[in-house]
């Protein structure tokens, strides 16, 4: 659905850019970035119109699966879930699964195990309910941690249990929700358990309702593991949700969904390396000092210091899911690299991502381009229907992935053959 010219600029008054700003965005042309792995093209905003197109989701059939590179088997790990968002494994191998939406909300963390080894769950137990959009899951020090959209808590946790019997203590307050559904809050400790990183999305979507509703939003959060001593660890990232450490490093990384509404091919999603103290641009810019004409002359000195992301994904491809690959049992070109789960677009003329993308790595850096790794979830473009819509994506002790598909309430797994 297009959006009239008359809404658009009242939309665009509205986001502080008037019809002359357009114009002069419009006017500026393509511009070259170099990221690290590829010089990229980024055309005016509103270059091409924003267009709202939604999926529609249909399902799979029986033996129905994506499909994933030859040398690999796709199989149903779970399936008849509510909306599976996100998927973490305990030391012990037990698998929890956050099942959790934007709406209507099952609340609740499962628990698979797979006590023969054969790549299939043996076990199902309803671990946690009655939460509020859970979606981070931790296991550290002898408690379970589940951040949920408005808080972080912990539970006492003894290695193997099927059913969370104690109350939680909230250790966090964070703010809930968001007017653009960024209402995940995913949970990342460092190496020696001192440290747990909180990503939490923006509010909105280039800070239209003011700054003072983004308070703490649009970040990754840095704090003790009894819930003090938060730090800003990053900012100006919009929509920050996978996190992950690059093999054989101390680099954190994160999948970042960009801004929407300034067209077709702007702003690309992106994997990055997150600094401490770093800024990413957003709302004011993006990738670097691209002003976003929306949030024109604002913070100019700030904008000086945004930071170019390392590895673009697309546009609207709402990148959320990330894994790095740190096991032996896929192909070699796998070893290290990064899997991004695509959860695909609403804001774009043709439906893009819906699927999970690879990103070869070698040393802790890049080193090439993303390519696609799991398809077959777009059934229909030009009719915008899809079979599912993957979210998290996680490696395996036995060196399998698992994908989180959200819309077709199923885990998928994928294996070496």
């Amino acid at each position: 659905m297009h959006v009239p010219g008359m809404a658009l600029a009242a939309l665009l008054t509205l986001w502080g850019c008037d019809s002359q700003e357009k114009k002069e965005a419009t006017a500026q042309g393509p511009d070259q970035v170099q990221t690290e792995v590829d010089s990229l093209t980024l055309p005016a905003p509103f270059a091409t119109e924003s267009v709202r197109n939604e999926s529609k989701t249909i399902g799979w059939e029986d033996g129905q699966t994506p499909q994933a590179p030859a040398g690999f088997k796709v199989e149903q790990f779970a399936a008849g879930l509510e909306h599976p968002r996100w998927i973490y494994q305990a030391p012990n191998g037990d698998i929890f699964v956050a099942e959790s939406n934007t709406k209507k909300s099952a609340d609740r963390i499962t628990l698979f195990r797979d006590t023969n080894n054969d790549g299939k769950p043996d076990q199902k137990e309803t671990f946690l309910e009655d939460l509020n959009q859970p979606f981070g899951m931790l296991v550290l020090n002898g408690f379970f941690y589940v951040a949920n959209t408005d808080g972080l808590l912990r539970f006492p946790y003894q290695e193997g249990q099927t059913k969370m019997t104690a109350k939680g203590v909230k250790i966090l307050d964070l703010p809930a929700g968001g007017y653009n559904n960024h209402w995940t809050r995913n949970l990342l400790s460092n190496a020696d358990g001192s440290k747990i990183y909180v990503s939490v999305g923006s509010a909105s979507n280039v800070a239209e309702h003011g700054m003072d509703e983004e308070k703490r939003r649009a970040n990754i959060l840095v704090i003790n593991p009894d819930g003090t001593g938060e730090q800003v660890f990053a900012s100006g990232l919009r929509n920050p949700v996978g996190m992950d450490w690059a093999p054989g490093t101390n680099t954190l990384w994160a999948a970042v969904n960009e801004r929407d509404e300034l067209g077709d091919e702007l702003v690309p999603d992106y994997i990055t390396s997150v600094k401490q103290g770093g800024f990413y641009g957003w709302p004011f810019s993006y990738y670097g000092d691209h002003v976003d004409p929306r949030r024109k002359g604002e913070n100019p000195e700030l904008v000086k210091q945004a930071i170019v992301p390392d590895v673009p994904l697309g546009s609207h491809t709402a990148s959320l899911g990330l894994a790095f690959y740190d096991k032996e049992k896929f192909p070699a070109k796998y070893r290290n690299g990064a899997f991004i789960g695509q959860h695909g677009s609403w804001n774009r003329s043709n439906l893009v991502g819906y699927k999970v993308v690879f990103v070869p790595f070698a040393n802790g850096r890049p080193t090439g381009k993303m390519e696609d790794f799991l398809t077959g979830f777009v059934a229909d473009n030009e009719a915008s229907k899809v079979h599912g819509r993957p979210v998290g994506v996680t490696v395996l002790a036995d060196g399998s992935l698992l994908v989180a598909d959200d819309e077709g309430n199923t885990i998928w797994r994928v294996s070496a053959q």
